[in-house]
């Protein structure tokens, strides 16, 4: 094992398991705003990919304008209307306590800023965390420039650092920037599909870090 010094780890789906409550504002915003109906499935596929990005996936065939809307709508139910229960998932606290003593920690999300500090500022773990970067700051995912600012505010190099993230853009996103990455199966994507971007590890607990590293 390579003797890494900073781990940055996605947020919705590794840390926080948040998919439910992503998956109902959409859904809200998509018959609020009268799109085409989406399955479930559909959007936990998108998961992991900056709002609008997400939006445009989706929906491809709509204009820029529409899918704007769509995440505008999503933002406000999910920030403002939606009460769908967001614990972090078991053992993660523990976990990232151990970890940040013997490493820097980063978080590297398509939410929001906003939407992280109110979910740092409930679970009580945002001073673990030396750095972050949210999507509406930098590019989305799979694009590896949140990444590259993270290690360049903490002066790291990518050879020293690894991603842990449970979606194929946490991966690929990993894979462009040169940094390592666990892949995690408990939220959007499965080990099958995560193993495609070549994951030095794919766990299915969080708990299993502390193992590794």
């Amino acid at each position: 094992m390579k003797q890494y010094q900073l781990l940055i780890f996605d947020w919705d789906g590794t840390v926080m398991d948040s998919i439910a409550r992503i998956v109902s504002s959409f859904q809200f915003a998509i018959q609020t705003q009268s799109q085409a109906p989406k399955t479930d499935a559909e959007i936990r596929h998108i998961i992991g990919l900056g709002l609008l990005e997400a939006a445009q996936t989706l929906y491809p065939e709509l204009p820029r304008t529409a899918c704007q809307a769509l995440a505008d709508e999503y933002r406000h139910h999910y920030l403002e209307v939606n009460e769908t229960a967001t614990p972090l998932f078991p053992g993660v606290e523990t976990t990232l306590k151990d970890l940040a003593g013997r490493y820097q920690l980063a978080v590297a999300t398509s939410k929001s800023r906003r939407g992280l500090n109110l979910s740092m500022n409930l679970c009580g773990l945002g001073d673990l965390f030396q750095s972050s970067r949210c999507a509406d700051e930098t590019a989305s995912k799979p694009n590896p420039l949140m990444l590259g600012q993270i290690l360049a505010e903490l002066n790291i190099t990518p050879d020293r650092a690894l991603m842990v993230g449970d979606s194929e853009y946490d991966l690929e996103m990993a894979v462009n920037a040169g940094v390592d990455a666990i892949g995690i199966s408990h939220g959007v994507h499965d080990c099958e599909r995560l193993q495609l971007y070549h994951p030095i590890h794919c766990i299915h607990h969080f708990t299993e870090l502390s193992g590794i590293l």
